[in-house]
């Protein structure tokens, strides 16, 4: 496999096969990233369990204490007093059959969907078109809920959804860049230790299996997980 000048250069400062410590991860990430544009760090978490069931499905969101350095754009389900509590807390989109008609229609401005349970019936309708997209709000997501004000200031905030995938690897991204290297640390231990705190009952063995770093154009650095969890 043939990499670009800068790949190249970047796999000759790390050793793929090295685990480093959280700091030392950090630094050569946001050394590698020299692309042209701000680039999100990502982290890429293998877990010791089995995708395929469902009480071993690992899925939720946590609020980074960073942030993520994007502001997301979110919708609502909501009527009456409630779509009003939405708009007030920072919402972009505030709806309800209305919405249901722009979405059905094609466009789907935003990046977050939360719901009051009473609309629920409205955006089960949609559910071949927002859940391939991963836009179907969810009750263990806090995306179906009566307190939508906190819904949507955790959204803006820095909040991310994640999901094991088929292999058993969750990813996220966990901020830019250009944050400096204690707030990154304090994005991915806040991302780790929620991922600990909720390993289904089922799952037997060792649960963290490997922690990654990464940029968007950069190389997969392991990261030591005692580093990260102590």
């Amino acid at each position: 496999m043939k990499y670009g000048k800068r790949l190249k250069k970047a796999y000759e400062t790390v050793d793929t096969n090295k685990v480093y410590a959280l700091d030392e991860a950090i630094a050569a990430v946001k050394a590698g990233a020299t692309a042209k544009f701000d680039e999100t760090i990502d982290i890429a978490v293998r877990l010791g369990v089995d995708p395929r069931r469902s009480d071993q499905m690992v899925r939720g969101a946590v609020s980074l204490p960073a942030g993520t350095g994007k502001t997301l754009r979110v919708a609502v389900f909501a009527k009456g007093p409630k779509a009003e509590e939405a708009r007030k807390a920072g919402a972009d989109i505030v709806g309800d059959e209305d919405l249901m008609n722009t979405i059905m229609g094609g466009k789907i401005d935003f990046e977050r969907l939360i719901a009051t349970p009473d609309m629920m019936g409205v955006v089960g309708r949609l559910g071949k078109v927002l859940g391939p997209k991963g836009l179907m709000p969810n009750p263990k997501l806090g995306t179906v809920t009566m307190d939508v004000a906190n819904a949507v200031k955790a959204a803006k905030a820095g909040q991310v959804q994640f999901r094991v995938d088929a292999v058993g690897v969750v990813h996220a991204g966990i901020g830019k860049a250009s944050f400096s290297a204690d707030k990154i640390a304090e994005n991915v231990k806040a991302f780790v230790k929620n991922l600990a705190a909720i390993k289904p009952a089922s799952a037997s063995g060792v649960y963290l299996k490997q922690v990654a770093l990464s940029s968007t154009q950069g190389v997969g650095v392991k990261v030591s997980i005692p580093t990260i969890i102590g």
